[in-house]
């Protein structure tokens, strides 16, 4: 009975265990980064490098040893159909290419300025964001043939789907968020996010309880919006430790994760579709802004760099926060987990 009591005790323990930094990898490399996008189930992690020379570099996303690259691709974030084995990255013109070999199939050309990317498996679309027209450029995972453009009235950030014919994407600079049909490829509607509420950068999405985790920059350090996704009704607000660049959510454990540049990572978790508390906060590292979740593992992989510090006084409104150039190999990979 002790020993049935000790293991129980043990487990619960285990189970409770907060999120801590698991591992840091220095994988370097010269150029910057954006988005970071975990194959979960080729196993693969997918990082576009920008600058020269340009590329997407391709790790094992259980051990993070490199396992290849595509070459000559500046790309924003990169995104796969794991039925077709396609992989896509937002560049211009996007890049297709197969994930068994990671040799390029074609280049598709699009208009707009290619960043935020998604694969949607309702329909075997991947959707190429724009902050400028189009909004949103579609194209069919299959053969890589452009099927259309939405126009979202702004500048979209991150996209989610339900998986079941419904598409949201938070516009940055109208403060709402966007209801589309994919069917159709239409707005069927703008959810605003309220007068306090601004600048939304991340999104994730509980398909269970139909809520959306809003992830905003303003009012300031930020805040996570908990809206209905079928109503556009605001459930709740609460705070983030930094502003937000990125938010993803893990359907088994219920809880929703935004990462930030000034080295957080907050973690929201859902009890019921109208509970939510600030569960944690993970320091992770300076710079680390966007993030990633592998669904068997639960872990949620985050990018970085060190950066010297700047040869001139900084600017107001300096990107970057007028910081120096990046130190030689200090590019890293961060696992958070239990």
């Amino acid at each position: 009975m002790n020993k049935l009591i000790i293991i129980l005790v043990t487990a619960c323990a285990f189970a409770q265990a907060p999120y801590k930094l698991l591992k840091t990898e220095k994988v370097g490399g010269p150029g910057g980064f954006d988005y970071v996008f975990a194959d979960s189930v080729g196993r693969r992690l997918y990082i576009p490098r920008s600058g020269t020379p340009a590329r997407i570099n391709v790790f094992n996303l259980d051990t993070l040893a490199p396992v290849g690259e595509i070459p000559n691709v500046s790309a924003r974030g990169a995104a796969v159909d794991p039925k077709s084995h396609h992989g896509f990255a937002s560049s211009k013109p996007v890049v297709m290419w197969d994930t068994n070999t990671l040799k390029v199939i074609k280049t598709i050309d699009v208009e707009g300025n290619p960043d935020g990317i998604l694969f949607d498996a309702f329909n075997q679309r991947v959707y190429i964001l724009s902050h400028r027209a189009p909004n949103a450029t579609v194209i069919n995972s299959v053969d890589g043939t452009v099927v259309g453009t939405i126009d979202l009235e702004g500048a979209p950030e991150q996209m989610v789907t339900d998986g079941k014919g419904h598409l949201w994407v938070d516009i940055e600079d109208k403060a709402n968020v966007a209801a589309v049909d994919a069917k159709t490829m239409k707005v069927t509607a703008h959810y605003p996010l309220g007068d306090k509420n601004g600048t939304p950068a991340g999104l994730a999405f509980d398909p269970k309880t139909r809520v959306l985790f809003v992830a905003c920059r303003q009012p300031a350090p930020g805040v996570m919006v908990m809206m209905n996704a079928d109503t556009g009704k605001v459930i709740t607000t609460l705070p983030l430790d930094g502003s937000s660049d990125g938010a993803v959510f893990n359907a088994k454990t219920k809880e929703a994760f935004s990462s930030a540049g000034n080295g957080t990572l907050t973690i929201i978790k859902e009890s019921a579709a109208d509970k939510f508390t600030v569960e944690q906060t993970v320091k992770t590292m300076t710079g680390a802004k966007t993030l990633t979740l592998d669904d068997k593992t639960g872990h949620v992989l985050l990018i970085a760099a060190e950066y010297a510090a700047p040869t001139t006084p900084p600017q107001p409104g300096a990107r970057g926060g007028g910081r120096g150039p990046m130190v030689p190999d200090s590019f890293s990979i961060l696992v958070v987990g239990k």
